[in-house]
């Protein structure tokens, strides 16, 4: 029987990473699409082909991928940006799928911060949003202007979702909140 598959986004600095390990310590299973990327930077030699092709040796560092480097180019260049998102999309999601083909738990659930932008909330059963008040999100990470003109309102994203939580408090609070989430989605 496949998992409840269940996806976590949020804000930047909300707090989706600790919520994360909260739903493994409750027994789910947990992949997060950071870290996909991480894996896919250091082992997908088609990726690392078209970053080099695109962008040069300046992206590279000891023969890895340097992902400052890639960030002062995106960040700064929306076309970039696009670019990047195209190779790194369509791959995330493809290990996404064959992760959660390959679970057991009750439970799955995938941390991807940009679930509404890219329209990936129709392939989740339930959809879980952690957000926190722009100061607090400010304190954790810094100015975040820039960086959020592009992405789905806090508010829009609480709409949208199945389950929210707003984490301004401590980490037992968040973690009641998970435990409470994992709870409901099993007593089905």
């Amino acid at each position: 029987m496949r998992p409840l598959a269940v996806a976590l986004t949020g804000g930047i600095a909300a707090g989706k990473s600790e919520a994360l390990q909260a739903f493994a310590r409750h027994g789910a299973a947990t992949i997060s699409s950071d870290s996909l990327v991480h894996e896919l930077y250091r082992d997908d030699e088609e990726l690392q082909a078209a970053l080099r092709a695109r962008w040069g040796d300046r992206v590279f560092a000891g023969g890895e991928v340097d992902r400052a480097a890639i960030g002062a180019i995106v960040f700064g260049d929306r076309e970039e940006l696009a670019w990047l998102e195209s190779e790194l999309h369509p791959r995330v999601r493809a290990a996404t799928a064959d992760w959660l083909s390959r679970q057991t738990a009750e439970v799955a659930v995938a941390e991807i911060p940009l679930l509404f932008e890219t329209g990936a909330e129709t392939r989740f059963d339930k959809v879980v949003v952690v957000t926190a008040p722009a100061e607090v999100r400010a304190e954790r990470r810094g100015e975040l202007a820039d960086r959020e003109a592009r992405l789905v309102s806090e508010d829009e994203k609480v709409r949208r979702a199945d389950f929210a939580y707003v984490n301004d408090g401590t980490l037992q609070e968040l973690d009641e909140f998970v435990a409470g989430v994992l709870e409901e989605l099993t007593a089905r």
